[in-house]
């Protein structure tokens, strides 16, 4: 079975979807115009914004570094923005490699790709922690974004809808959805091969699964993962299906 994504095609932003409408536990759906994931919201337009102003949408949770941030800055009127910065390493370490005297190859890329995700389980997981304090503080729409909306948002989308009770090959589903929707802004393209930027640029599911691996070999699985690190127990998932479940 396949799912379409909930995108709604904005101009400045590729990747903007709603999480809403997946299967989910006992047998209910996530609810639509709640929770949504996206690319930076630094280029929309206005009439992207007005958008968004409709949609309700009053809580942004952005992901990116300090010097993303700063670079492409936004201002939404009536949003307040949550910065849970998570700083970008995989440029810094393609350069060290370079810098070694080796090529940088896409073999490379993918395994620096893996690392970024086992380092979102071993040294992000305050950011992602409170990503669901605002989820559990209130139903008001919100978006999570970073720059391209494919790792750091990519996780947390997985985060989210396996609380929620979705099934793996569905969670994968919406992650890799990015290679559908993501178009890399010139602006964005980082120097080195056009096969070593499609790596860094796209998804594949062994970054997934590397951080996925890594909350089972030091957490014991995905549900003690968030039960013990993230702060959702059983109680916070009863609250979070009563906010965003049909």
């Amino acid at each position: 079975m396949t799912y379409a994504p909930l995108s709604l095609r904005l101009s400045g932003a590729s990747n903007f979807r709603d999480l809403g409408r997946y299967p989910a536990r006992g047998g209910r759906a996530m609810r639509p115009g709640r929770i949504y994931r996206s690319d930076h919201l630094a280029h929309l337009t206005p009439e992207d914004q007005a958008r968004l102003q409709a949609l309700g949408v009053t809580r942004t949770v952005d992901f990116r570094g300090l010097t993303e941030r700063a670079a492409l800055a936004y201002e939404l009127p009536g949003v307040q923005q949550h910065a849970l910065s998570i700083e970008p390493t995989v440029v810094q370490r393609a350069k060290a490699l370079q810098d070694s005297g080796q090529e940088l190859t896409p073999e490379h890329a993918a395994e620096l790709m893996e690392q970024t995700y086992r380092d979102f389980v071993l040294h992000n997981s305050p950011r992602f922690a409170e990503l669901f304090r605002l989820l559990l503080e209130s139903d008001q729409p919100l978006v999570f974004h970073c720059t391209a909306g494919k790792d750091r948002t990519g996780f947390a989308a997985a985060l989210i809808l396996h609380a929620l009770g979705v099934e793996r090959p569905i969670v994968l589903h919406d992650y890799l959805l990015t290679n559908e929707l993501y178009q890399r802004p010139t602006g964005l393209i980082g120097q080195g091969p056009e096969a070593v930027m499609r790596v860094i640029w796209r998804v594949q599911q062994s970054f997934l699964d590397a951080a996925l691996d890594t909350v089972q070999q030091h957490h014991g699985g995905l549900t003690p993962y968030l039960q013990d690190v993230l702060g959702v127990g059983p109680s916070e998932v009863r609250q979070l299906e009563s906010l965003y479940l049909l």
